[in-house]
C-alpha cells in the first residue's frame, strides 16, 4: 500500500522537494487514474488497476465514500524517543513501498476481493496504521508486527540485508526527525572539536555511510577578513566500522594502518580563483556529485594524486559550509552501493546539517579566542613564578570562580625588597569579569612601584587608595601588605578591609593575626595602620582572598575558623618539629572546600619563614672617609674567615672595596657594609645618595668608570635599589 503523510501538516500540492523552505514541503500527490478502484478499511473491496493504466499499482486508501471526501485521512505517528526511528528496507512488513513493486495493500493476481485464505483471513489486506497482515495468518506464521519476521533481501542486490545496517529514510516525518536530533546534538557543543565531532556522529550511519568534513585554515575570527588564499584542511572523518561494512562502499586507496581515512588527515587543499571547486563552494548550496561542476570539483579537494574509489550516481553530496560571512569549509557526505541513493529531500538535511554546523563553527570559534583573551590576560596579571628570596620559601595558588569566567579581581604578588626582605601581598576587587581584571592590574603594578620605592605598608596602601579613586569612584578593593624581614624575623603588616592573616607556628598551633581591619581601597579620606609582629622561623603565613573563607553557606568568620582548624589538623599530621610542606598545605586548604562553597574567585599565598640566623649576619658602619675600603676589606676578610670560606677572599675584597670606594665618595652619612651567609653569599652596601650607579663601558684614557664593570664580571647577581633614604647595592657571590 502506499504510504500515510507521517507529518501533521496537509500535502502541499505543486511543491518542489528541493524548495529551500524545508522539509516541510511535500511531493505533489499524483492524480488519481480514473476508473480505479480504491480499497476500503477494514475489508472493502480491492480490484486490479484497469487495462491500460498509466500507473498499475499506484492506488490510494481512503474511508468509504472517498469520492465524495475532500481529502484523505492524515496518518499520526506514534511519539518516538530522540533520534530516527528504526526504519525497514522497501518491500518489508510494516515498510514503505517500493519504487517498483506495486503498493503492499493491492489484491494480488486471482484472489477475488472478499476471498478468504486457508487461514480463515482475508488475503492481503494491511492495517493502515501498523501495516501488519490481518488476524487471518496462518498458524505458526511468523508475525512481523512482533519484529520476528526473516529479513527479506534487498530488492535491488537480492542479498539479505544485514542487521544493523541503516536503511534509507523514506518519509518526511523521519527526515524531520533526524535533523531535529542532529542539530541538537551538534548545538551541545562549546568547542570546534566537540561541533564537528557531534556532525559525525549524527550523520554516520543514519545519513551516510562516511563523512569527511574540510575546514579552512586557518579559521576567521568574527569580522575578521581572511588575507591569504582560501585553504581547506580534512579536520575529521568518520565512516562505518569495517566489520558492518562487509558489502563494500566508499573506499580510499589501500593505505597502511591505522585506518584508510586517518591518513588523508594532514591534506591540504587550495581553492584556486575560478575552480570548479570554487564555483561549487560559492553557489552554498548541497550538490549531487554527479553533476559535471561536482565530478570536477572532488578531485581538487580529495587530491588529484590519490585514487578514490568514489561512488556512482547520486552516492555522495558535497556541502559548503557557510558561516556568517563566509564559506569556511565544506562537508563530504557519501553512500556505498548497497545502499540506496540519496533522493531530492536529502539535499535539504544536507543544507541543514551544513548551515547548523557551519554557524555552531562561527560561534565556536568566537568562544575560543574570547576564552583565549581571558586567559592570556589573567596570566600576565599574576605572578608567572614567584622569586627565590632569602630566608622564605613561597607557594600560591588561584582559582577563578567558574570555568566560563576564567578572570577576576584577586591577585597576590611577592616583591623582594632591599635588607633581603620580601613584601606580600594580596589583594580582591570587587567582581570577577575582565574590568575587575585590568583594574587588579593597574593595582598591582602599582603596588610594585610603590614596593621599588621602599614605602611602609601604610603608605602603599594609601598611595594605592588614590590610584583607585583616579580609576573611578566605584572602583572597590580590599589589599593586605606585610613585609618579612629575615634577619630581624618581624614582619610589618597593613590591612585595608581584607580577612586577617593565619600564622601557623612550628608546633602547629594556629592563630588569625589580630591586624587592624581599615577600610576597602577606593573609599578615601582613610588612614591605614601598620603592626609589627614577630616571625619565628619555621611558622607559616597565610594570606588569602574571601572567596576561601566565604560562600552563600557560611560567613567569613566562620569560614576563618575553618582555615584555622584544618591548618592545626594538616599540621598534626607532620609532628610539632617537622612543619607541613608548603604544595601540600595548599593543596589541603582548597580541600576544604564543598560543592556549594565556590561563589567568588580564591587568590592563596603562602610563606613559611626560614629566617637568617645572627650568626651568618656580619653587620658594620663605616665613615665617609678615604680610609673606609681598606677597612671594609679587612672585616670582609674576618667574617669569610669565620665561615671557612677563605676560598672567597680575593674576590670578596675586590668587589667591596669597589662599592665603598663609590659610596663614601659622594656620602655625607655613615655608610652600612652587610654580609649575609645563606645558599649564596650577599653583600650589601648603603648610603644616603639616592642616585643609583650604572654599568658603563670606561675609555682606555679613563682612570675610573671600571668597578661596577669588575662587579658585573665577577659577582653571580647585583643590583642596585633606591630607599627612601638613599640606596642599595648589592652583589651577590656562589659558595664554593
Amino acid at each position: 500500500m502506499t504510504e500515510h503523510p507521517t507529518s501533521f501538516d496537509r500535502p502541499s500540492t505543486g511543491a518542489d522537494p528541493t524548495d529551500p523552505r524545508g522539509a516541510l514541503l511535500r511531493t505533489p500527490v499524483p492524480p488519481r487514474a480514473s476508473g480505479s478502484a480504491l480499497p476500503a478499511q477494514g475489508g472493502a473491496d480491492q480490484s486490479p488497476p484497469a487495462a491500460g493504466e498509466d500507473s498499475p499499482g499506484a492506488f490510494e486508501h481512503s474511508q468509504p465514500g472517498a469520492e465524495q471526501a475532500a481529502e484523505p485521512d492524515t496518518h499520526r505517528p506514534r511519539p518516538t524517543s530522540e533520534g530516527v526511528p528504526a526504519q525497514t528496507g522497501g518491500g518489508q512488513p510494516g515498510g514503505g513501498p517500493s519504487d517498483d513493486t506495486p503498493s503492499a495493500g493491492v489484491t494480488p493476481a486471482g484472489v477475488a476481493p472478499g476471498e478468504v485464505s486457508a487461514g480463515g483471513g482475508q488475503a492481503g489486506l494491511v492495517r493502515p496504521d501498523s501495516g501488519a497482515p490481518d488476524s487471518g495468518a496462518p498458524a505458526g506464521a511468523p508475525d512481523p508486527g512482533r519484529g520476528d519476521a526473516p529479513p527479506e533481501p534487498d530488492r535491488r542486490t537480492g542479498q539479505p540485508t544485514a542487521p544493523g545496517r541503516p536503511t534509507p529514510m523514506r518519509r518526511d516525518g523521519d527526515r524531520l526527525r533526524f535533523v531535529g536530533a542532529a542539530t541538537r546534538r551538534i548545538a551541545r557543543g562549546m568547542d570546534l572539536d566537540e561541533i564537528v565531532m557531534g556532525l559525525c556522529r549524527a550523520t554516520v550511519p543514519t545519513f551516510a555511510d562516511a563523512i569527511l568534513v574540510y575546514l579552512r585554515e586557518p579559521l576567521p575570527v568574527g569580522d575578521e577578513r581572511p588575507t591569504g588564499p582560501l585553504v581547506l584542511r580534512l579536520r575529521r572523518t568518520d565512516r562505518i566500522p569495517a566489520e558492518r561494512d562487509t558489502e563494500g562502499g566508499f573506499t580510499p586507496a589501500p593505505q597502511p594502518e591505522p585506518s584508510e581515512l586517518e591518513t588523508v588527515g594532514a591534506e591540504l587543499c587550495e581553492v584556486r580563483p575560478g575552480s570548479a571547486l570554487a564555483e561549487v563552494l560559492r553557489g552554498v548550496r548541497p550538490v549531487f556529485t554527479d553533476t559535471p561542476a561536482a565530478r570536477a570539483a572532488l578531485p581538487e579537494l580529495l587530491g588529484e594524486e590519490r585514487d578514490f574509489a568514489l561512488p556512482d550516481g547520486r552516492r555522495a553530496i558535497l556541502a559548503p559550509l557557510r558561516g556568517r560571512r563566509r564559506v569556511i569549509g565544506a562537508a563530504l557526505f557519501l553512500r556505498g552501493p548497497e545502499r540506496i541513493a540519496f533522493e531530492a529531500d536529502d539535499l535539504l538535511v544536507a543544507a541543514q546539517l551544513a548551515t547548523h554546523s557551519a554557524l555552531g563553527i562561527d560561534k565556536a570559534v568566537l568562544y575560543g579566542r574570547e576564552a583565549y583573551i581571558a586567559d592570556e590576560l589573567q596570566r600576565t596579571m599574576l605572578p608567572e613564578n614567584l622569586p627565590r628570596c632569602t630566608g622564605v620559601r613561597l607557594a600560591s595558588r588561584y582559582l577563578p570562580a567558574a570555568e566560563t569566567a576564567r578572570v577576576g579581581g584577586d591577585w597576590y604578588d611577592a616583591i623582594p625588597l632591599p635588607g633581603s626582605r620580601v613584601a606580600l601581598v594580596v589583594g580582591d576587587v570587587m567582581g570577577h569579569s575582565m574590568t575587575s581584571a585590568a583594574i587588579m592590574g593597574q593595582l598591582r603594578t602599582t603596588a610594585q612601584t610603590l614596593a621599588g620605592l621602599d614605602l611602609p605598608p601604610q603608605e602603599v596602601l594609601h598611595h594605592l587608595d588614590e590610584q583607585a579613586q583616579r580609576l573611578g569612584t566605584d572602583r572597590m578593593a580590599t589589599c593586605l601588605y606585610a613585609v618579612y624581614d629575615p634577619v630581624a624575623h618581624r614582619i610589618t603588616v597593613a590591612n585595608a578591609g581584607h580577612p586577617p592573616p593565619v600564622l601557623l607556628h612550628l608546633g602547629g598551633h594556629a592563630e588569625v593575626l589580630r591586624v587592624p581591619a581599615g577600610a576597602p581601597i577606593g573609599v578615601g579620606g582613610v588612614d591605614f595602620e601598620a603592626v609589627e609582629l614577630d616571625a619565628p622561623a619555621g611558622a607559616t603565613l597565610l594570606l588569602y582572598t574571601d572567596g576561601l573563607v566565604e560562600s552563600r553557606l557560611r560567613d567569613v568568620w566562620t569560614g576563618i575558623e575553618q582555615l584555622r582548624e584544618r591548618l592545626a589538623a594538616t599540621a598534626q599530621l607532620t609532628g610539632p618539629d617537622h612543619p607541613p610542606p608548603l604544595e601540600a598545605l595548599c593543596d589541603e586548604v582548597l580541600d576544604m572546600l564543598g560543592p556549594g562553597d565556590r561563589d567568588d574567585d580564591i587568590a592563596l599565598l603562602a610563606a613559611r619563614f626560614d629566617g637568617i640566623a645572627p650568626s651568618d649576619v656580619s653587620y658594620w658602619f663605616l665613615d665617609p672617609e678615604d680610609a673606609a675600603p681598606g677597612k671594609a676589606r679587612r672585616l670582609a676578610r674576618r667574617a669569610l674567615a669565620r665561615w671557612g670560606m677563605e676560598d672567597l677572599t680575593d674576590a670578596v675584597e675586590l668587589l667591596v672595596s669597589e662599592v665603598v670606594t663609590n659610596a663614601v665618595r659622594y656620602a655625607s652619612k655613615p655608610v652600612t657594609l652587610r654580609l649575609l651567609r645563606t645558599d649564596v653569599l650577599r653583600c650589601e652596601v648603603g648610603d644616603d645618595v639616592p642616585q643609583l650607579p650604572r654599568l658603563r663601558q670606561a675609555r682606555a684614557t679613563d682612570e675610573g668608570g671600571r668597578g661596577l664593570y669588575l662587579v658585573n664580571r665577577l659577582a653571580r647577581r647585583w643590583g642596585a635599589t633606591r630607599l627612601s633614604t638613599g640606596k642599595v647595592v648589592w652583589f651577590e657571590l656562589n659558595r664554593g
